[in-house]
């Protein structure tokens, strides 16, 4: 199997797009509007990328009794604004057209709902270049929005690595453990290991300094450039290489 039919499975916030705002300015708007404090931008910033069920109360401190207004005030928000503000990161649309064009499969692994995450995806007019495109329920105040304890990965991203990770490699089964996960957040690399893969981290996306290295990434890259090179390296090889950051001239 050439490396141009290794599966590639992306986190979407952070990863491909970023928020620019519209995910913590939404979530700014749902506690103003309950009446409950804003945290500083550095907590605001670390509830990008985990269910947002989680971040809400693990994070923000939402009472269980206003999860779901907090949810639906901040989903609203975000649908009316906080698409529009979004914008994908420099280098990703010519790096998905040429792994796409190489023939490689390519899919979406977030904790967004899977509704939302095609709307913006396709907002950005790049939905057609995915195989797969897995996400979480509508519904986020249901089953595993209760508390996890610190430094643990909310329930639900090995599940939806694992849905993204079968559509791509349905009649191939070998291709699966040659799949590589690339992602911003220390939930994406657990999330991938729970499903016996690689992730690559990103170094633009929202983990605090030594996150992606602490949880585990097999390479940190820090644009499009060097992600690409990485991919490719990491579909050729057998074995896996020693965690290192890998800076190249180019995108971001």
């Amino acid at each position: 199997m050439t490396h141009t039919t290794v599966p590639v499975i992306f986190d979407l916030d952070g990863t491909l797009v970023d928020p620019a705002g519209g995910i913590t300015g939404g979530i700014a708007a749902a506690l103003t509007e309950l009446g409950l404090p804003v945290p500083d931008q550095s907590r605001m910033d670390a509830m990008i990328g985990p269910k947002l069920s989680h971040s809400l109360t693990e994070i923000a401190g939402v009472p269980p009794s206003l999860l779901a207004d907090a949810i639906r005030i901040y989903r609203a928000h975000y649908v009316a604004t906080g698409i529009a503000q979004s914008r994908l990161y420099p280098g990703i649309r010519n790096l998905l057209e040429d792994l796409a064009a190489a023939g490689r499969p390519i899919a979406v692994a977030t904790q967004k709902p899977e509704g939302l995450a095609r709307t913006v995806l396709a907002h950005h007019g790049i939905a057609g270049l995915f195989h797969s495109i897995r996400g979480s329920a509508a519904d986020e105040a249901g089953p595993g929005a209760g508390p996890v304890s610190e430094g643990a990965v909310p329930e639900g991203k090995a599940d939806i690595v694992a849905a993204a990770l079968s559509d791509l490699t349905a009649g191939h089964p070998a291709a699966a453990g040659r799949a590589v996960m690339v992602g911003d957040r220390a939930q994406d690399v657990a999330g991938a290991a729970a499903n016996g893969l690689d992730c690559i981290g990103v170094g633009w996306g929202f983990a605090p300094d030594g996150e992606l290295h602490t949880a585990g990434a097999i390479e940190i890259v820090h644009n499009t450039t060097a992600l690409h090179a990485t991919i490719n390296k990491l579909s050729e090889r057998p074995g896996t290489p020693a965690l290192n950051e890998v800076h190249t001239d180019g995108n971001v």
